[in-house]
């Protein structure tokens, strides 16, 4: 146990200077602005809609469906508000948690020693863990990592007490419920009940590949069948459910989020995808440059097979061949063990297994059991609890390490995304083993003891430095200024892009739009960016440089409505009504299909619309600006804010001598916004001329309570 405290004990120091930070980058649309955290929206809305509070079945949903994550969220938003304190805290304490389960799954492999700590301690420091612990949202892969331990655990016992215990069926009921808890928290978490079957077939049974088919066809172990197939029944069920939930479509993603996935040529998207996992695994081995994205060029592509960097794949594959041969290989036919013939790893003489160098040395043999009988064949239980040999640990370190990574390959569907570290939160638990029994392996087989120490000491030493990068690394995500400077070497375009957002927010205005310049001159498409800086330029009164950046980004984005209503407003500012109308029509006849974001859309289109309704309005045409006004309150997404939309309903409705409806608008908006200033000016109006001149009174006076400042309140009220 001390083993389990110690670990969690570091897991939680390295990360407790992230509680001050801020929220940052994607934590602003998965927490700051997602409806479904806050308490007025149904807690059920979480279970129909994506991570970032789409609707599932939207076009343009990212399908990440991630609903005991967004719960969590939601508590911690009902606890807290919008203080990032208390969400920074609750993933520390699952980082802690989710090492003191790794350290405790670690000592079933390598036994209560110093070996276990040091995978603990290297899980527990690892660099590459920063984005998912010190990054709010990365909270989906730290939580799935904690039901995916629990369910291979509950597995790991299902297996041990499997055909002599009635609880054995209760641990494999565990494995399934945590299984699908885990997939809750993130789509990856379902492969653990493959990381499962290969544990009960290649470490708890030590079957080898050779051995697999004639042991089902023989019905040697008929348990082992059953589990197996359990495990593939529920893993199909939960994937068929979670893909008829989010409505039998895969995601569509654009082209900087996967270029690879976009291009044209076969060879180019072959060997990207092929080299991204030797990137990745380069990131665990060697965590010295990190950055908040990969999109766009961060990874530029492989367009030849003359690229210098195919021969790290080349390596990568060949290496992990290797390993797996290494893994799968079958021992000696004979063999001598402690001065007895052995075959196939068992000692004629009395059926105990024959341990290597290795295993002699760092085994630690568990009481056995009696000799049992189990499906007609009689089985010794003692070398089932023997420590697993170094073989053994190889082959289900490689599965931890790959089999949660496949889905994020692009080798078999297309992901929105290049790299993503917070991704590798649970191989890296494969990773950890890996190189602490590899370690292992060599201070056993080395005679000399400055050999020993060496190793030792050098396994050691990588854990103080991935610990001390992790605390350095943990400043970058403090704030965002801080996290997109971090960016700007690997991801220039869109580092100084978002760097651009944070420095114009500060009122930094010079050095936003020399940010917004320095991003487009890495990408020169970007909607985004054209966008942002053409609004700067607006803010400033520069307009006619901003119309011609908001005519840049919507040849890059033609449904980028935002754009549109901005020109729209340009342009009725300029007296270009006309050009104006037509502006605004088209922005409220773009579809919100495909969009990665179509509440933003839709709150756009609204309005687009409003500053329509007010042309018309401008323009004496009254009734087309209430169907204008109408069509608005129909397209109005959850949390856009109507106040004014109403008022100018209520305008409207004055101008044509229909009081009732205008009383009635100028309520509503009263109602959505309570310190509204014209709607109380104007329902003030509104009730003078109706002669209730009291309640006008009212009306004005809380107007110019409201802002002293404001010169029309007071005009109202002399009126």
């Amino acid at each position: 146990m001390i083993a389990e405290l110690v670990s969690s004990a570091l897991g939680l120091a390295l990360y407790l200077n992230t509680l001050s930070a801020d929220f940052c980058y994607d934590d602003s649309r998965a927490i700051k602005t997602n409806q479904d955290l806050l308490p007025e929206t149904p807690w059920t809305h979480i279970f129909y809609n994506d991570f970032w509070g789409t609707l599932l079945t939207h076009s343009g949903s990212h399908k990440s469906y991630r609903p005991l994550c967004t719960l969590s969220f939601r508590l911690n938003h009902a606890i807290g508000g919008l203080n990032p304190w208390s969400y920074h805290l609750v993933n520390v304490l699952l980082h802690a948690a989710v090492t003191g389960l790794f350290t405790s799954f670690s000592k079933i492999l390598l036994g209560d020693g110093y070996w276990t700590f040091m995978a603990g301690l290297m899980f527990a420091s690892h660099p590459i863990h920063t984005e998912a612990v010190a990054g709010i949202v990365g909270r989906a892969d730290v939580g799935a990592s904690l039901f995916f331990l629990l369910s291979l655990l509950c597995y790991i016992k299902h297996c041990s007490t499997r055909g002599y215990s009635a609880r054995t069926w209760g641990w494999f009921l565990g494995t399934g419920l945590c299984a699908g808890c885990s997939m809750l928290w993130k789509e990856q978490g379902v492969t653990v009940l493959a990381v499962s079957a290969v544990y009960d077939v290649f470490v708890f049974h030590r079957l080898k590949i050779r051995q697999i088919i004639p042991t089902i066809y023989k019905r040697k172990n008929l348990s082992l069948f059953l589990s197996i197939s359990l495990l593939t029944f529920w893993g199909s069920s939960l994937l068929g459910a979670r893909l008829y939930w989010m409505g039998n479509k895969p995601p569509s993603f654009s082209n900087s989020d996967n270029p690879a996935a976009d291009s044209d040529s076969l060879l180019t998207r072959t060997l990207t995808f092929f080299y991204l996992p030797t990137k990745n695994l380069w990131l665990l081995l060697c965590p010295d440059t990190l950055s908040f994205d990969w999109s766009m060029d961060a990874v530029p592509l492989l367009k030849t097979v003359c690229d210098w960097r195919n021969l790290h794949t080349v390596a990568f594959y060949t290496g992990l061949l290797l390993l797996a041969c290494y893994g799968l290989k079958s021992p000696n036919a004979d063999r001598e063990c402690n001065g007895k013939t052995v075959t196939n790893g068992k000692q004629n003489a009395n059926g105990h297994s024959c341990l290597s160098d290795v295993e002699y040395q760092n085994s630690e043999t568990k009481p056995s059991f009696a000799s049992k009988v189990e499906n007609g064949i009689k089985n010794d239980v003692s070398q089932r609890t023997q420590l697993p040999s170094t073989e053994n640990i190889v082959v289900l370190s490689l599965s931890l390490l790959i089999i949660p990574f496949v889905p994020a390959t692009n080798l078999f569907f297309y992901v929105g995304f290049v790299i993503a570290e917070r991704v590798l939160y649970i191989p890296s638990m494969g990773f950890c083993l890996l190189i602490t029994v590899g370690a292992r392996a060599l201070y056993v087989k080395v005679q000399k003891r400055f050999l020993k120490s060496l190793i030792f000491y050098a396994t050691a030493t990588l854990i103080v430095f991935y610990g001390l990068k992790t605390a350095i690394r943990n400043g970058d995500w403090q704030n965002e200024e801080m996290l997109y400077r971090s960016g700007i070497k690997v991801n220039p375009a869109k580092a100084w892009g978002n760097l651009g957002n944070v420095l114009k927010s500060q009122s930094k205005i010079s050095e936003a739009e020399s940010a917004y310049r320095n991003a487009l001159y890495y990408r020169s498409n970007m909607a985004d960016m054209l966008y942002n800086l053409g609004l700067l330029l607006q803010e400033n009164s520069r307009f006619a440089e901003a119309l011609h950046y908001y005519k840049l980004a919507i040849g890059s984005r033609p449904t980028l409505a935002s754009a549109y209503l901005n020109t729209g407003i340009i342009l009725m500012n300029q007296g270009r009504t006309e050009e104006a109308r037509r502006t605004f029509l088209k922005c409220s006849e773009i579809p919100d299909e495909n969009l990665k974001d179509p509440h933003a859309h839709k709150s756009s289109v609204t309005s687009c619309l409003y500053n329509l309704g007010k042309l018309y309005h401008e323009q004496g045409h009254y009734e087309e600006a209430l169907s204008v006004y109408k069509e608005a309150i129909q397209k109005m997404p959850r949390q856009f804010a109507p106040q004014s939309l109403y008022n100018m309903m209520g305008e409207a409705y004055m101008r044509l001598s229909k009081l009732p409806e205008a009383e009635h608008w100028y309520m509503e908006s009263l109602r959505s916004k309570t310190d509204h200033i014209p709607a109380h000016l104007t329902y003030g109006k509104l009730l003078a001329l109706t002669g209730r001149k009291s309640e006008a009174e009212k009306l004005f006076l809380k107007a110019i309570e409201l802002d002293p400042t404001k010169g029309n309140c007071y005009m109202h009220y002399g009126l």
